[in-house]
């Protein structure tokens, strides 16, 4: 039977660190790279006799993402121990959320294939603290704890994903709005945006739901499209054997590109949920929520939409100039007072974008400030200089941190609109080529741009483009 016979049902759990200076019960620093065991104390360690203290900021981040995915903020929520024994974890149980999250509902809307909107509802955000980190060595394991105990959400989805490239979408959307609301870094190479991918498979047309496998701790977009890919081609070729699919924990192996088992898969009842007893109920009063709301940026959806209605841009233009908080911000700047936009939107898609992936560098630190780029670019509108000497002198600005007016006057760039300069290069230029020039005139069209070429480079490349086209239309007629 085809593969075309299934469909796949794919839900994920997102677990995310929240931008926050110290971990979720204790004073530690949250900061990354540090050595090993450097950032611990008692309580993220699991001492006996230690209390828990909940960090407010990380309550205040998990309100905002819970608003910016369209969630019901609960009033009261409850802290419970999850409780399973394994090395990183010094204190044999989570504290996490369990039946009263503090977010409920919500959704996040992507493109599906047909380019049609599409929501992925949401079952809930928690908040719980992070685990330890195994190294295993040649001869040993060894424990990291500097990420025990560092705030998380994590954002469980209903099974509404039906494809590896849907659940790509997802990720991309999900976490660019975590950025933009800097609730999380995001940053997956550093483990602060991971994700676990439940997937099953059923015949199309069955409403029931199949036997699903739980792959853990992917890492980057690319491994999750791949692992679900295989897993529900493992999956289909099980059930058109007569086999069963066994409810299991798959680990992504990389390099074979396949899941392997690691585990039979837990239920609810194996982690013995209780209340966690050193922590009271958190209450959320709707005041704070509110208070968060105002405070809440604009969406990178909203954006898309506003670039879209309001600046005329494509959707694609407007899918890459969102993709980051930073590049929008950027491009905003660098257009305000440009008769013409989506002249700031191909600079920033072009020049800002391409030096910011070469030298792998945060715009901000990479490059002049929107405000000068926006100048460099007025005088490109006002046909003062070139877009190619726009260029160089942009490249020149991120050497000499110099504004847009001073590097150009100091690099003598600014472009020559002096029609009798310009006649009297393009009279010499003609006179020298008599016989392009009757060519041209016998019906070889193609040679005025040979001409506008010539003209150009007499002139040091500083000659306005326009003038010269006009002038010559004018000369070559006669």
């Amino acid at each position: 039977m085809s593969n075309e016979a299934y469909e796949a049902v794919i839900g994920l759990e997102v677990h995310t660190h929240l931008m926050t200076k110290s971990k979720l019960f204790c004073g530690c620093s949250t900061e990354f790279g540090r050595a090993p065991n450097e950032n611990v104390c008692p309580v993220c360690m699991g001492m006996p006799g230690v209390l828990p203290v909940l960090n407010r900021r990380a309550v205040e981040l998990a309100v905002r993402a819970g608003l910016a995915a369209h969630c019901e903020i609960s009033p009261r929520s409850i802290f419970d121990r999850k409780s399973y024994f394994y090395p990183d974890l010094p204190k044999n149980y989570q504290i996490s959320q369990y039946e009263t999250p503090v977010c409920r509902g919500g959704y996040i809307e992507i493109q599906s294939g047909d380019g049609a909107p599409k929501k992925i509802r949401l079952v809930r955000i928690h908040i719980e603290e992070d685990a330890g980190k195994n190294i295993h060595e040649a001869d040993a394991s060894l424990v990291d704890f500097n990420r025990s105990c560092v705030p998380l959400i994590e954002i469980v989805s209903e099974p509404d994903i039906r494809s590896a490239a849907e659940a790509s979408a997802y990720l991309h959307e999900l976490r660019g709005i975590l950025r933009y609301i800097e609730a999380s870094d995001g940053r997956m190479e550093e483990g602060s945006f991971r994700c676990d991918v439940n997937v099953s498979v059923r015949k199309r047309g069955v409403s029931e739901l199949g036997v699903k496998t739980e792959i853990k701790n992917l890492n980057s977009f690319r491994f999750v499209e791949k692992a679900i890919e295989y897993e529900v081609n493992r999956q289909i070729a099980t059930l058109e054997s007569g086999s069963r699919i066994a409810q299991e924990t798959h680990l992504w192996d990389p390099v074979r590109e396949e899941t392997r088992p690691m585990r039979s898969k837990e239920f609810a009842n194996d982690y013995r949920y209780f209340p966690e007893p050193d922590l009271p109920p958190l209450l959320i009063p709707p005041a704070m929520v509110e208070e968060i709301r105002r405070a809440m940026p604009e969406l990178p959806s909203d954006r898309r939409a506003r670039y879209i209605r309001d600046f005329g841009l494509s959707s694609y233009e407007a899918g890459v100039l969102t993709a980051e908080r930073e590049t929008a911000d950027y491009f905003e700047g660098a257009s305000v007072g440009l008769k013409n936009r989506r002249t700031a939107a191909n600079w920033v898609m072009t020049e800002v974008l391409r030096i910011a992936n070469e030298t792998g560098q945060q715009i901000s630190e990479a490059l002049p400030s929107a405000r000068e780029a926006g100048a460099l670019l007025a005088m490109v509108e006002a046909q003062q200089i070139s877009l190619n000497a726009a260029k160089t002198a942009f490249a020149a600005m991120i050497k000499s941190r110099k504004s847009a007016v001073e590097t150009v006057a100091e690099l003598g760039l600014a472009q020559v609109s002096d029609t009798v300069a310009i006649a009297s290069a393009c009279d010499k230029l003609l006179a020298a080529e008599p016989e392009k020039l009757a060519e041209y005139r016998a019906g070889r069209d193609k040679l005025f741009g040979f001409f506008v070429g010539q003209v150009m480079k007499a002139m040091g490349g500083k000659a306005n483009p326009k003038v010269i086209n006009e002038i010559l239309k004018q000369k070559l007629a006669g």
